[in-house]
């Protein structure tokens, strides 16, 4: 991986992790579905006009949709809603990569190596740590619901694995078609017309504009120019290398909220997040199934590695943030 490459993963990383501030500022404006709703729509209009639909199977594609962006962002919007603490939720989020690798080997018969069951086995300690520290402080709602969404995610993930697309930001901005429909529906029947009307008739005011500002940040920088940039890592570099950085998000998220908004996580939170990310990093690492006695053709060997580890790792992290 160049050098250049290696300051455009961690420059991605920094974009996804302020991506939670922005949230947060949405939220301030927006009730949470219709913001979910408000942050799809933005982007499926202009999909529709001018990118080509991915020839994948409908059923996969909406199934990406549904799970990745209409489960994830109602229930990560929810939570952050209802009060769960802005660089917590960009690290709890991280529990859809271990959700990942258990629905892969249950449903895709995928084989679990020692050593990703070891990470799943960190990872979940790790959150058990946070779930068990914020029920003792009445706060265990907002993270059930973060990790809903960190399981919808994960389903995404599988839909996406299974679609197989030949162009996986096409398919990336294709799925954004699905979420705004179901969101506002939701939005209607749970939130309101007087909350939803509210949240428009306001955008003059000194919230609405923040939260303007955090809609454009989330569309423009967090999934256009993040995407783009992470898919263009992908394509030219090995996905287990590129995938590791993802695991930066949190980090930036959780220094970004105590350093602008003042968020002061326990000690036992940063400990638990310490176990959580070393324990997505190791599930995430890729045994060698190669003796040196058996070397294969460097060309071969990039096409089959890169086919399969972009299946198995273009969707960690490349969206959600």
């Amino acid at each position: 991986m160049s050098l250049r490459d290696r300051f455009l993963a961690i420059g991605v990383a920094l974009l996804w992790g302020i991506n939670f501030l922005a949230i947060h500022a949405m939220l301030g404006q927006f009730p949470p579905l219709l913001a979910g709703a408000l942050r799809f729509a933005v982007i499926a209009v202009p999909t529709i006009l001018f990118i080509p639909r991915p020839k994948v199977r409908p059923g996969w594609l909406i199934g990406y949709g549904l799970g990745f962006g209409t489960g994830q962002f109602a229930f990560l919007f929810l939570a952050m809603d209802a009060g769960m603490p802005t660089g917590l939720a960009s690290l709890v989020l991280q529990a859809s990569a271990p959700f990942t690798v258990v629905l892969a080997g249950s449903f895709l018969r995928e084989r679990l190596s020692a050593r990703q069951l070891t990470g799943i086995a960190l990872a979940v300690g790790g959150m058990a740590m946070i779930a068990w520290h914020r029920a003792e402080a009445a706060a265990l709602l907002p993270v059930l619901l973060t990790l809903l969404g960190a399981l919808s995610w994960a389903i995404g993930n599988i839909c996406t694995r299974q679609a197989r697309p030949a162009n996986p930001l096409h398919l990336a901005l294709w799925m954004s078609v699905v979420p705004p429909i179901p969101m506002f529906a939701l939005s209607l029947l749970f939130e309101g017309p007087a909350a939803q009307w509210h949240s428009l008739a306001t955008l003059g005011t000194a919230s609405g504009w923040r939260g303007l500002g955090g809609l454009a940040y989330v569309v423009i920088v967090g999934t256009v120019i993040g995407t783009g940039v992470w898919v263009t890592l992908m394509r030219r570099n090995a996905a287990g290398v590129v995938a590791p950085f993802s695991l930066l998000v949190p980090v930036v998220g959780m220094t970004a909220s105590f350093l602008l908004l003042g968020e002061r996580p326990a000690v036992i939170e940063v400990f638990a997040g310490i176990v959580v990310v070393g324990g997505v990093l190791l599930g995430s690492l890729r045994e060698r199934r190669r003796s040196a006695r058996e070397p294969a053709s460097p060309a071969l060997t990039t096409r089959e590695s890169g086919s399969r580890d972009a299946l198995a790792h273009a969707e960690r992290g490349t969206h959600a943030r």
